[in-house]
């Protein structure tokens, strides 16, 4: 057996820096909920204007993030999602990349609401229709929940008047009846199945007078719009719906990429209420789509660009992650040094993603070498 590989669980020891662990990502890849996010104050200020707006006013608003890759466009999603999501009264969705066409985008958006946020909402809405026609005061979903099982209320009491609301409220007799099927055990896999794009068979389509196929760019617009109008009824401010990687539409044919750009303006047309779309675009694509696709962007209100990371800001960012593996009493930025990240900065040119992977390597190379400082001269003799 070769010996040229030295392969072991046994951990690297970072007690010399008075930390835990390395706290920097080794892949630098944006965490799932983001707990810290430093500098960009022309894009955290555009952020939370827009979001504001929506939130205060229920008014429709849009905003599109630019930035190079690496700059931090998929953490700035993901971050501001995370602010959002333990809200009661908006329902967000985070959408990794707009895919083929709109009926994609409402397929993510839905997945990332998953089964049961989607099957508490069948169940709220049914709540409000047995305060309304039943003796029960159900709130909530768990409530509602509680009562059909316990026998206190019968579905076959309140289903037909739900159908009848939803209906109304949705102008999509289809999706009032998905909706409803999600609260049984026998069908709610094939209504999350419709609800979600996937597409089903006909039969099971059948088994819950379900007529039509939820299967391209309109649907998906007129299944998204349903589903809002459901929640505004129930009494939520707004639907978030954050769009990464949006640069990916320049790979789809001309005539692909017109259709997406129009459904999602028909969306927008179609939501003046109770909507909020935060688009991540790399710069060159959204010039593209500014010059070429004015009904669209002109729905968008505002762009703002993401900025490589300041010395200031490399030292905040850099304190931030250490001081979440802090054991000793360092303090700041130690072990790195001034100049050393004087020169981190130099070397990434002020890129997060780079910056992330550029202090993984160097702690764990000074873990190693039994370095106690990060110093400039380190760095160039380590990168």
């Amino acid at each position: 057996m070769s010996e040229a590989f030295n392969i072991s669980d046994e951990a690297q020891n970072y007690d010399q820096f008075g930390l835990d662990e390395n706290p920097f990502p080794y892949s630098p890849v944006p965490a799932k909920n983001p707990e810290i996010y430093c500098g960009q104050e022309q894009a955290t200020a555009a952020i939370s204007s827009t979001v504001s707006t929506t939130l205060s006013t229920g008014k429709s608003k849009h905003l599109v993030v630019t930035g190079k890759y690496g700059n931090g466009k998929s953490h700035t999603l993901k971050y501001t999602r995370s602010l959002l999501r333990d809200r009661k009264d908006v329902v967000v969705g985070y959408v990794a990349q707009p895919g083929e066409g709109f009926v994609d985008i409402y397929h993510e958006f839905m997945y990332d609401l998953g089964f049961s946020e989607v099957q508490d909402i069948a169940y709220e809405y049914l709540a409000s229709i047995a305060r309304e026609i039943t003796e029960t005061n159900p709130v909530g979903a768990n409530a509602m929940r509680s009562l059909i099982d316990e026998g206190e209320v019968l579905l076959s009491e309140i289903i037909p008047e739900t159908i009848k609301r939803l209906s109304d409220v949705t102008q999509f007799a289809d999706f009032a009846r998905a909706i409803v099927h999600m609260v049984y055990e026998d069908t709610n896999l094939y209504a999350w199945q419709w609800l979600t794009a996937e597409g089903i068979r006909y039969e099971q389509r059948k088994e819950m007078e379900i007529h039509t196929a939820l299967d391209d760019d309109t649907m998906g617009v007129r299944a998204f719009t349903a589903l809002k109008n459901v929640l505004l009824e129930l009494g939520y401010t707004a639907v978030f719906v954050f769009i990464d990687e949006f640069e990916s539409i320049a790979r789809l044919s001309s005539k692909d990429e017109q259709a997406t750009l129009n459904s999602i303006r028909h969306l927008m047309d179609q939501n003046s209420e109770g909507l909020c779309l935060l688009f991540g675009c790399a710069p060159e694509v959204w010039q593209d789509v500014m010059s070429e696709y004015h009904a669209f962007s002109e729905r968008i209100g505002q762009e703002v660009a993401l900025r490589p990371l300041t010395n200031e800001h490399l030292h905040e960012l850099v304190e931030e992650y250490l001081e979440q593996e802090r054991i000793g009493e360092a303090v700041g930025v130690q072990p790195f040094t001034e100049d050393g990240l004087d020169m981190v900065l130099q070397r990434s040119q002020g890129n997060i993603r780079q910056v992330l992977s550029v202090c993984s390597r160097l702690l764990d190379s000074a873990a190693q070498s039994q370095q106690s400082k990060i110093t400039a001269e380190f760095v160039q003799e380590s990168l």
